[in-house]
């Protein structure tokens, strides 16, 4: 299936985790790729993977030159059909009482407002093309406590009404913007944000995907390759008709607690019928 060929897409954090795998999908779909990331070592590897559809320039999304000269980076190469707000990393995971106003400022640049400079950057430069499609990484954190810090969740909400927001302002241009929300995903980032690397990260991240395996009706750890499908779906015509929403990819983890889809817990009734026997 090609159906990004002949088209032009930009994504941030291409590097490594759902960037990656996002890139190279719309690559294999036939898309010229740039990714903008600052993991030079990852990104290079990402390009050698690419086939020849896939290049390189450093990002650093909280940089707002950074994303307008990516930006322009790819319009000068042929324009922007497509764009994958993408980057981000965990950010602070102090609780609202205790957060200091560097951290959260950190947290909310990096996570909401390189995504509405993204979007900025973009739009211009697809609109004179006759329009595109843009997705920005939300995350099931926007929809419910107890799943990321603070920060980094009120981030993720403000991404999902800022996809709202920008679809209706963008809508007289014929640029589609959605979002999409990762539920648990094994790639690095939860381990990064508490300092975990080496041989220790990849243990981490095998105790995650069981433990993410068992919070929700489908028993697997989710994959980047899970969010790479959904991104070139709403990227894609085959979403010509969707804007303004987001498509939640977490296993079913949002369907409610573990009694509600695993008839071996108890719920709440089941326990007191006990009593009532």
């Amino acid at each position: 299936m090609r159906r990004f060929e002949g088209r032009r897409a930009v994504v941030t954090g291409g590097a490594s985790g759902i960037g990656r795998a996002t890139a190279l999908r719309l690559a294999g779909e036939g898309a010229e790729v740039l990714i903008g990331d600052i993991d030079e070592e990852g990104a290079r590897a990402v390009v050698a993977e690419g086939e020849g559809r896939i290049a390189f320039q450093r990002c650093d999304v909280t940089d707002p030159g950074d994303i307008a000269s990516l930006m322009v980076t790819a319009d000068t190469a042929g324009g922007i059909d497509a764009l994958f707000n993408n980057a981000g990393a965990g950010g602070t995971r102090a609780v609202i009482d205790e957060i200091d106003v560097a951290g959260w400022d950190a947290t909310q640049n990096l996570l909401l407002r390189s995504v509405a400079l993204g979007i900025r950057e973009a739009a211009p430069l697809m609109a004179k093309r006759g329009g595109g499609a843009i997705v920005n990484t939300a995350s099931i954190a926007a929809l419910m406590s107890g799943a990321a810090p603070t920060a980094y969740s009120v981030a993720k909400a403000g991404v999902l009404h800022l996809s709202r927001m920008a679809a209706a302002d963008l809508a007289r241009h014929r640029i589609r913007v959605n979002a999409v929300c990762p539920g648990f995903i094994t790639t690095n980032i939860f381990t990064s944000t508490v300092g975990i690397e080496g041989e220790k990260r990849d243990q981490a991240n095998r105790v995650i995907a069981q433990m993410a395996s068992n919070a929700q009706p489908i028993a697997r750890a989710g994959l980047p390759e899970d969010i790479a499908a959904a991104v070139a779906y709403l990227l894609s015509d085959d979403a010509s008709f969707v804007t303004g929403t987001h498509i939640l990819v977490d296993g079913g983890m949002a369907v409610g607690m573990r009694h509600s889809w695993d008839p071996d817990t108890p719920g709440l009734f089941d326990s007191l019928a006990a009593f009532a026997a």
